[in-house]
C-alpha cells in the first residue's frame, strides 16, 4: 500500500518480538527492544455528531478466518477491510474524516530519534508475598527469629477493628497496564517489518504494545 493511501496518526500498535543489542556509529553498545510491525487499519470513524467525540477505531492482529467471529467479520466488511483482524483500539484525534475508513495507518511520524511512550501489559508473576510484591525488608534471617518473610502487623487494636483498604498485602502480581515514557526510536524498517526502540518496554514476547508520540518531549 502506497503512502498516499495511508493515514498518519500519532499512535500505532505493534508486537514485541524480544530484545537484542546494536552498536552505534561511535561503537557504543545500545540495548534495544525489537517490535514487529503489523498492519493497523482504520475500521471505524467516530464523529462528534454521532458519537459525541472524534476518534478512529484501529483494527490489528490478523487471524485465520475461522478464528474470527461473524459479527467482527461483518464489522470489517462494512469498513471495506478484507483482512480478518481480531483486536480493536481507539485513537483520539481531531479532524477525523469518513474518507479514511479502511485505510492503513502510516508510520511516517516515527522516524529514528523520535521520542515515544510505549504501553504494554506487564508479565504475570502469580501470587507473591510482600517482599517481592511491595519490596518489604522482612525480618532477621537468624534461626531464632520467628519473623522472616511474613507481612507483620496489619491492624491496630479494636478501633477501628478492621484492615484499611489498599493495605499492602500478599496477592497477585503483574498483568498490569504499564507505560514507559520518553523512549527513543533507534531504527525503523518497514520493508523487513521491524522497529528498534532504545531500552526495554513492558510485556512478554509476542505481547502487543501501544506506541505513541511522547507527550513530554517533542
Amino acid at each position: 500500500m502506497s503512502e498516499a493511501t495511508k493515514v498518519s496518526l500519532p499512535v500505532f500498535y505493534g508486537q514485541k518480538a524480544g530484545m537484542t543489542r546494536i552498536f552505534d556509529e561511535s561503537g557504543k553498545h545500545v540495548p534495544v527492544t525489537v517490535v514487529k510491525l503489523i498492519p493497523n487499519v482504520i475500521s471505524q470513524v467516530k464523529t462528534a455528531e454521532k458519537d459525541g467525540y472524534e476518534a478512529y477505531q484501529v483494527a490489528y492482529y490478523e487471524k485465520r478466518e475461522k478464528l474470527v467471529s461473524n459479527p467482527l467479520k461483518g464489522h470489517l466488511k462494512k469498513a471495506n477491510v478484507d483482512k480478518n483482524f481480531a483486536r480493536f483500539s481507539e485513537i483520539r484525534t481531531n479532524d477525523v474524516t469518513q474518507e479514511n475508513l479502511g485505510k492503513e495507518v502510516s508510520l511516517e511520524a516515527f522516524a529514528p530519534q523520535t521520542f515515544i511512550d510505549v504501553t504494554g501489559v506487564s508479565k504475570g508473576k502469580g501470587f507473591q508475598g510482600v517482599i517481592k510484591r511491595h519490596n518489604f525488608a522482612g525480618g532477621p534471617m537468624a534461626h531464632g527469629s520467628t519473623f522472616h518473610r511474613t507481612t507483620g502487623s496489619i491492624g491496630n487494636r479494636a478501633t477501628p477493628g478492621r484492615v484499611f483498604p489498599q493495605k499492602k498485602m500478599p496477592g497477585h502480581m503483574g498483568v498490569d497496564t504499564k507505560t514507559v515514557q520518553n523512549l527513543q526510536v533507534v531504527e525503523i524498517n518497514e520493508e523487513q517489518g521491524y522497529m528498534l526502540i532504545k531500552g526495554s518496554v513492558p510485556g512478554a514476547k509476542n505481547g502487543f504494545v501501544r506506541i505513541a508520540k511522547a507527550i513530554k518531549k517533542a
